[in-house]
């Protein structure tokens, strides 16, 4: 039985506040101990057994390193306008409530990424996508990619994308590349606005060793950034590993998944919104 539950609201949104306020009231009369991180703190302040969001797809990726690190699952309210990952709206919020205090849900298990940092060596987990972008540096930066040891190619670029399946529909579909199913395990490989056009997307098996390296020969540096958070300065030289993860995150659902009737509803809207 759930005792506790992780609330994370996004903060610069009034509604996500608001409806996390509501949400904490309704589970405290239930005899629910509600409990919420504080900013740019990693560590939970109590012992939850689920981790719920409100805001967009954003903030629940923000929801799944506390979920990573945990190991319980998490669901996120949608208050965002891309909506692929968060799974409930705010109108069904004491429905869904009472759904999850009564045990009426299943976990999806979504494929990660692990990444290292060869020169500091920090390691990090990706839900979406490990990017190397070149930030405020103002010439396009040079990549040398190799995947399980073959020479993928050199790529001067914006940046380069590594991303799940289950972020193949964020950064690296904005870059063009493909939409893989999200129940799949492999890795894409996407470079970002490639000054060549026979530089072009990729999707690799997740046993894959993808290895980047920002090259010597030119005085440049980049950034390295997981699941959207800046995770530091990449200088001439460094090299960033990728692969898969043993380790999951578990997405709560309520209801079934519909991914291709989400996708068609979801490019509608966009469409209809670029129209």
């Amino acid at each position: 039985m759930i005792r506790c539950i992780c609330l994370l609201a996004n903060p610069d949104r009034p509604d996500a506040i608001s409806l996390a306020s509501t949400a904490e009231s309704y589970l405290k009369v239930h005899g629910i101990e509600c409990i919420s991180p504080e900013s740019g703190n990693e560590t939970l302040p109590g012992c939850a057994g689920i981790i719920l969001t409100f805001g967009g797809d954003g903030t629940l990726l923000i929801g799944a390193r506390y979920a990573m690190k945990y190991h319980i699952p998490l669901m996120g309210f949608n208050l965002g306008t891309t909506g692929f990952l968060t799974e409930e709206e705010p109108e069904r919020l004491q429905e869904a409530l009472d759904a999850i205090l009564a045990g009426r849900y299943e976990t999806e298990e979504r494929m990660l990424l692990d990444v290292t940092n060869v020169k500091t060596g920090e390691h990090f987990s990706a839900l979406n996508d490990a990017v190397i972008t070149r930030g405020g540096y103002a010439r396009l930066i040079r990549v040398d990619c190799t995947v399980s040891g073959e020479a993928f190619g050199t790529f001067t670029s914006d940046g380069m994308i590594a991303a799940t399946p289950t972020g193949s529909t964020g950064y690296s579909l904005s870059a063009g590349g493909p939409i893989v199913e999200p129940s799949m395990r492999c890795i894409v490989l996407t470079p970002v606005c490639a000054h060549s056009l026979q530089q072009c997307p990729c999707v690799v098996s997740e046993g894959s060793e993808i290895r980047f390296r920002l090259q010597k020969e030119r005085n440049q540096t980049a950034e390295l950034q997981i699941d959207g958070m800046n995770r530091g300065t990449l200088e001439a030289g460094d090299e960033i590993i990728v692969t898969g993860s043993p380790d999951t995150v578990r997405l709560l659902r309520l209801h079934p998944y519909h991914f291709y009737s989400l996708l068609h509803m979801k490019l509608r809207e966009w469409g209809s919104n670029h129209e």
